[in-house]
């Protein structure tokens, strides 16, 4: 018998408000490291790329890796989360946003 979504969304934000009082809950948590700084330039000359190449193998804005290669701008913390992931794994991200 499926579920009914409205009963399924007031079981989360229930689960939510019992996770914010400090209640238990079934609620995994996963705590996620994302480094405070990371070199775009390394990251896109070890895959030998060039930033046209590799601003759009990654739908990343181009001026926007510019910026972050000459110092202009620093990444945000989603950017050099994914960026690590690029690093660590470009292929799997390849994979993904060829899907």
């Amino acid at each position: 018998m499926p579920r009914n979504i409205a009963s399924e969304i007031l079981e989360g934000l229930q689960e939510a408000a019992d996770y914010i009082d400090g209640k238990p809950t079934k609620t995994r948590v996963t705590t996620v490291n994302v480094p405070e700084h990371v070199d775009v330039r390394s990251v896109r000359e070890a895959l030998a790329l060039t930033q046209a190449e590799f601003a759009a193998r990654f739908a990343l804005p181009i001026d926007t890796l510019r910026k972050w290669e000459r110092g202009v701008r620093e990444p945000d913390a989603a950017s050099r989360a994914y960026l690590t992931l690029i690093q660590r794994n470009p292929k799997a991200v390849e994979e993904t946003l060829a899907a």
